[in-house]
């Protein structure tokens, strides 16, 4: 039997998240000390301390819990193997997918690029995206009960000149749209007399939009400056709901389209289940987002669960 990976994305974060793998495992525990190692203080403190103390405003910006979550669930990972005393090649990874941020980790586990490297990156995209979401009043807003087709009639109609575009596929049922903060009032309005439901998002701006173009242009330097390899088993890109190729180049492009493109969350999954007999799936720490996106895509198939070392399920 092989396994498919799956890595949350922002929005997992939560003040104690990876803290009790990190008590229980001493591999857990050293990948928190090199990320504290590699950022220094340039969080304003140790990233292990906003991880399992906070305060959860701070661990909520953007810039700190990118790198956040890519830590805790890299040392989610490594405590995972640790407690069933087993090796990465004994699980037989056959696939990684992560949602936006989670497609960071993926390559990582899939040998695309170092640890190390990997967290640089994910803290600059975070930096970046916070400082491109403060030069625009923007915002996000969740659409329950609307498709594709639906979602983007109530792009069109709210627009008005401004940016709204959909934004992330999570799930049936399940749009976020993404634009500017008066594009998105006025959505809340269409959708509604649509029948649709919209939420607006806790977010610090427009993320997956064309606002993000300038941090797009600042990752896509650092991308440049990374050694990246071909993946060692499939991993999902957000962009294209289809694999990576094994191109570096091509794999740094899609990198950079994630930021201002729609995440295919979806699409990604039922590739998985479609085109993966026999696998089981896991949802690293933090949290249990995917499983219940998971069960909307596909109910037969079952995720389990790490978020702490004792309440695997």
């Amino acid at each position: 039997m092989t396994t498919v990976i799956l890595c949350p994305g922002q929005g997992a974060q939560a003040v104690g998240m990876a803290k009790q793998w990190c008590e229980t495992s001493e591999a857990a525990r050293s990948i928190f000390e090199r990320a504290d190692n590699a950022l220094a203080d340039s969080l304003g403190a140790p990233l292990s301390t906003l991880c399992f103390e906070g305060p959860a405003d701070t661990l909520n910006r953007t810039d700190v819990s990118q790198p956040a979550i890519y830590t805790a669930s890299v040392a989610c990972f490594a405590g995972w193997l640790d407690s069933e005393n087993t090796t990465k090649n004994e699980l037989r990874i056959s696939a990684t997918a992560g949602l936006s941020l989670g497609e960071y980790t993926a390559l990582h586990l899939a040998d695309a690029f170092s640890f190390e490297d990997g967290l640089k990156l994910v803290a600059l995209r975070g930096r970046a995206m916070q400082e491109a979401a403060e030069a625009v009043e923007s915002s996000m807003v969740a659409l329950i009960g609307a498709d594709e087709e639906s979602a983007n009639a109530v792009c069109d109609k709210a627009r008005e000149g401004d940016v709204l575009v959909a934004a992330n596929f999570n799930a049936p049922g399940q749009v976020v749209i993404s634009g500017s903060a008066s594009a998105c009032d006025r959505a809340e309005s269409v959708a509604s007399e649509m029948g649709l439901r919209a939420t607006r998002l806790a977010v610090a701006g427009a993320f997956h939009s064309p606002i993000m173009a300038p941090a797009a242009e600042q990752l896509a330097e650092a991308l440049a400056a990374t050694q990246i390899d071909a993946p060692s088993c499939t991993v999902m890109s957000n962009v294209t709901a289809e694999p990576h190729t094994s191109d570096p180049d091509e794999i740094r492009q899609r990198l950079v389209d994630q930021l201002t493109m729609p995440v295919r969350w979806s699409a990604c999954c039922e590739h998985l289940v479609k085109t993966i007999d026999g696998a089981t799936f896991h949802e690293l720490a933090p949290g249990k987002t995917l499983a219940g996106m998971m069960r909307r895509i596909d109910r037969a198939t079952k995720v389990i669960g790490h978020n702490e070392p004792e309440a695997v399920s």
